[in-house]
Parts: structure tokens; C-alpha cells; sequence
């Protein structure tokens, strides 16, 4: 391991704990450099083992620790190959600079997922890994939040881009938010402020950033991915922000705002002490009139609900079957797809053809160069129609998916007396809270129970 710190190289620690421990008497060692390249190091630890009077023998220096020069010299050679560290990192750091500046992209291939290695060292699409971005992307335009997903994919055993096998919603995020994913790419967003520590931190402007414009192809098309951005942005910002610790978390919804509600302690000194749930804006400007509820109540207004919808059953079955499910049919979209992938081999090999006879005899260079244009503009707008599509198809794939989940758990599903997790998770979208006689339950399908309303 890299001699620039001791806190990763667990080998060197696990010596130098046995040798305090008394274990070892005498450590040999092939030079100083390759004790330790940080000079507040190696002579903290030199003297460390001294005091439990274990000796370091340095071979190409001939550099023995108990000598009275010896630190002296151990010093200077410290020093000395901190700096060839230091002038190693500052080389290795411009030759990447250089790299960015020179606008040639490299991301971890072993963890990025969508993307493998093209012989010309750029970002070449994985299809199999692709449908996994696009099945995310669709997910979450169908409201399915980054928690859900990540839950989803865990339990469907599909690994991690680094190959784990438990997702969690920061993953789901950064796929999100990643601009390499509508082909573009931004170099430098991070970069090393320590040498030694190896420490990274968030490029704010520090050193320069490189952005490079449809630098490979895009697997997710760029208004679907700005249709993103805008969603994560209204999701972690403003008043309105999405929480998932809690199933009533980003459930209830205030019917003056439009923001959620959130649990809050309820007479937290006395001994009426307990938990409501109310709109977290309420006394933010104008008041909200929308009214707090207690969890039992939440419960109790949900199975009144789902057994109002079981009544419907049948009908909203169906309905589904035969009008929903049909919107939801992605086979059209796939013939397009098939359609523009010709498409998109044939541009691709006539360009090719018309540079090999560019190279090979005199040609107009003006009019090849209209004709060129002309090709690669069909080219790009194919493939930009192509992860539209493909981005489309995903969303519906995702949206039938959780249809069918609603449907088959309602098919299944008796005469509810008491509230079930799996139940809420499994049909509610979310409720609409206006007042104490109107809290509007809105099912997955889109069916609507007002569970409050006085029966007749």
C-alpha cells in the first residue's frame, strides 16, 4: 500500500501493533521510502517502537534506529521521499488536468453503471445496464420515490453499480442526477486538496471545470432528464420537501398548500403527550386551515377507505384491464425502436462510407462537408428520438408494474377490520386533507374515497 499515510495500510498497522505488543524485536525494512513517505509519520512511529525498544532496520540506507544518528538521517530520507510523493501527485494531477482541458472523459467503469469502455477509451452504451438506468428514470417520473426504488431493486437481487447488493436512495440519486447520462459530461467535480491525505473535496469553483456537450451517446434524452431535474430539485427544496422515514411520510397532503404533512409531538409537557400529524407549513405566512390527525385516526379513515373500494372492486378490475392497461402497452413503441436502431446502423455506415471516399479521392469539399452535417444532424435526432422512446417505454413498464401490484393485492384482498402496513403501502398514492369532513384517499389507480364524509 501507498507509504503517503498509515490509515489504510492495515498490514503496517497490524506490525507495528505486534511489535508493541512485543512480538517483534527488530523490523526490516528495504528503504526508508517504503516505510513511510510522510515524514511526521515515520519518525512518530520510529520513536513510538523505540520507546518499547523495537529496532527498524533500513537496508538500502544502512540505517539503523537505535544509532544515535539514526533519526537524524531517517529525517532527511523522510523528507526527501515526501517530496518525491509530493512531485509524483502534482505530475499525476497536471496529466489529468490536462486530460479534462483536452476534453477526454474517464469515469470508474467498474462502478458506473449503463456505460463500459469503447476502444477509443470513451463511454460506450451497456445495453442490459442501460435498461436498468431507464427503468429508474421511469419509476421516478412515475412518482415512485428514490427510497421505493432502491427497495425494489434490492429485492429483486439487481447489483449496484459497485456490484453490492443492497441499493440505497443516495445511489438512486446520483444515477439521477448524473449529466453523463444524457451524454454530456462534466470533469473536475471533485479534486484532491491533500496529497498525502489523499482527502477529496467538492469542486466550488476552486480549480476549473470542464463541461463537454454530447460527448457519447445518451441513454436518457435530455428533456426527460431536465423533467428529472426539476423533480429532485422541488423534492429537496422550497417548503414542500419529500421525506420517506415514516409510511405517512409524503402521504398526507395539506388541501390549502399543497405541502406535506409531518409528524409533530402534541402536548410534549403533560400527560396528553402524543404524536399528530399536520401540515408542516401550517403557520408559515397565511395560515392553513387543514386539520391535524392523530396515527389512529389516519388508520382508521384508511380501512374505512379500502373497504369502500373493495365495494368497486370488480368494476375498477375491469377497467383497468380494459382501458388502462392498453395505455400502458409499450409494443408500439418498441417497433419504433426497432424501426430507428435501422435507422441508426444505416446513417452510421453511410457516413462511414462517404468519409472512406473522402479520403480516397477528390471530392467538393463543401458539398461534403452540407452532406456530412445534413448525416450526422439525422444521426443525433435518431438517437435522441431512440432514448426518448426507450425512456417512455421504462416509465410505462414501471407504471404497469405497480398497477399490476395494486390490482393483484386487491384481487386478493378480504374485508379489512384492522390497518396493515402492506395494505397502505401497496394501494395509496396519497391523501388529500381539506377538513375534518373531507380527506380525500387517492389509490393508485387513481380512484378517489372521500373517508370522512358522513354516511348517508
Amino acid at each position: 500500500m501507498t507509504g503517503c499515510n498509515t490509515k489504510k495500510r492495515d498490514g503496517f498497522n497490524r506490525m507495528i501493533t505486534d511489535a508493541l505488543n512485543g512480538l517483534i524485536d527488530l523490523i526490516v525494512t528495504k528503504s526508508v521510502s517504503r516505510f513511510a513517505r510522510n515524514t511526521v509519520d515515520s519518525l512518530s512511529t520510529i520513536r513510538k517502537l523505540k520507546e518499547h525498544g523495537v529496532e527498524v532496520y533500513f537496508e538500502k540506507e544502512a540505517i539503523w534506529t537505535f544509532d544515535s544518528k539514526g533519526e537524524l538521517l531517517i529525517t532527511i530520507m523522510s523528507s526527501l521521499a515526501q517530496e518525491e510523493s509530493r512531485s509524483i501527485s502534482e505530475n499525476s494531477t497536471w496529466g489529468q488536468r490536462k486530460r479534462f482541458a483536452d476534453g477526454k472523459v474517464s469515469v470508474p467503469f467498474g462502478r458506473f453503471l449503463g456505460y463500459d469502455r469503447g476502444e477509443d477509451g470513451n463511454l460506450v452504451v451497456n445495453e442490459e445496464q442501460a435498461k436498468i438506468v431507464r427503468r429508474i428514470y421511469g419509476m421516478y417520473l412515475s412518482d415512485i420515490s428514490t427510497t421505493m426504488i432502491a427497495r425494489k431493486l434490492t429485492e429483486e437481487h439487481i447489483p449496484t453499480p459497485g456490484g453490492k447488493q443492497k441499493w440505497h436512495s443516495a445511489i438512486i440519486r446520483s444515477i439521477l442526477s448524473n449529466e453523463k447520462y444524457k451524454g454530456d459530461a462534466l470533469l473536475q467535480k471533485v479534486y484532491t486538496t491533500d496529497f498525502l491525505t489523499k482527502k477529496k473535496k467538492k469542486n466550488e469553483g476552486e480549480v476549473p471545470q470542464y463541461y463537454i456537450h454530447e460527448n457519447h451517446e445518451a441513454i436518457i434524452d435530455e428533456k426527460t432528464f431536465e423533467l428529472v431535474q426539476k423533480k429532485l430539485a422541488a423534492n429537496r427544496t422550497g417548503r414542500c420537501q419529500v421525506s420517506t422515514k415514516h409510511i405517512f411520510s409524503s402521504k398526507l397532503k395539506c388541501g390549502d398548500c399543497g405541502c406535506w404533512y409531518g409528524s409533530k409531538v402534541w402536548h410534549s409537557n403533560t400527560k396528553y403527550r402524543g404524536i399528530v400529524w399536520r401540515c408542516n407549513h401550517k403557520y408559515d405566512g397565511e395560515k392553513c386551515t387543514t386539520p391535524k390527525l392523530t396515527p389512529e385516526e389516519i388508520k382508521s379513515l384508511f380501512v374505512k377507505a379500502a373497504n369502500a373500494i373493495l365495494t368497486e372492486r370488480d368494476g375498477l378490475i375491469s377497467a383497468y384491464e380494459t382501458v388502462l392497461a392498453p395505455k400502458l402497452a409499450t409494443e408500439e413503441l418498441e417497433r419504433k425502436v426497432s424501426k430507428i436502431e435501422s435507422d441508426i446502423v444505416m446513417l452510421s455506415e453511410t457516413i462511414d462510407s462517404r468519409i472512406k471516399d473522402n479520403a480516397s479521392s477528390a471530392m467538393d469539399q463543401k458539398a461534403y462537408n452540407a452532406e456530412m452535417e445534413m448525416l450526422e444532424g439525422r444521426l443525433s435526432d435518431a438517437r435522441a428520438e431512440k432514448s426518448m422512446l426507450l425512456t417512455e417505454i421504462a416509465r410505462r413498464k414501471a407504471r404497469r408494474q405497480e398497477l399490476d401490484i395494486h390490482f393483484q393485492h386487491l384481487k386478493e384482498l378480504g374485508p379489512i377490520t384492522e390497518f396493515r402496513e402492506s395494505d397502505w403501502i401497496a394501494m395509496v398514492d396519497h391523501v388529500e386533507v381539506k377538513t375534518k369532513k373531507s380527506i380525500l384517499f387517492i389509490f393508485k389507480d387513481g380512484s378517489v374515497v372521500n373517508a370522512a364524509a358522513e354516511e348517508e
